[in-house]
């Protein structure tokens, strides 16, 4: 068998050593980038996205509709202290919220299947500061977010599944942003 046998895998406090603590993250540069849950129902689901949007360094998270928001056992467990380090803000109304992104200059992008959807590989560097914004489980985002949105953005599903985890596919919107950022230039990395 062939491989790298000089390649040396991270101790778990060698990657400790290398990451920022909470004080640091939270007064870090942040990456233009927001999150945005409608309808989340999952606490688990909450607390993954909490982590993700921690690693790519996001602006905010908004929280909206019936979306579980902290302080919750549940989320803090899967989170692992992303609550802590991440701006977040709760909405029951989903559009008020979205009125708010907006006002604030910030695209609003939808993770949703419709006819006018693009590829979320699609988006180009002018995008930013961009919001990305998953719903329910079940339903997804609802008519009247999808209606508000500037852009709708799709992963592609190429079995015989529809649509993925929403913290799994959250996960991919996020670092498709975040790439897209990180190759725009060295002024804009966090």
């Amino acid at each position: 068998m062939t491989g790298n046998p000089q390649m040396h895998k991270l101790s778990h406090s060698e990657i400790k050593a290398q990451r920022k603590t909470i004080d640091e993250a939270i007064s870090s540069a942040r990456t233009p980038i927001y999150g945005f849950l409608e309808n989340v129902r999952s606490l688990y689901n909450v607390g993954s996205i909490f982590r993700t949007s921690d690693a790519a360094l996001v602006s905010g998270l908004y929280l909206t509709g019936f979306t579980p928001y902290p302080p919750r056992p549940e989320i803090s467990k899967t989170a692992l202290g992303a609550v802590e380090s991440v701006p977040w803000h709760y909405n029951r109304k989903s559009i008020d919220a979205v009125a708010e992104i907006k006002e604030k200059g910030i695209r609003f992008i939808v993770l949703e299947q419709t006819k006018e959807s693009v590829p979320v590989w699609d988006l180009s560097q002018d995008i930013f500061p961009a919001c990305i914004a998953v719903g329910n489980e079940i339903g997804g985002i609802t008519k009247e977010i999808v209606e508000a949105a500037d852009l709708a953005v799709e992963i592609p599903m190429l079995g015989v599944k529809h649509s993925l985890n929403v913290a799994v596919a959250y996960g991919i919107a996020i670092y498709r942003l975040f790439e897209i950022f990180s190759k725009s230039g060295p002024q804009h990395k966090p």
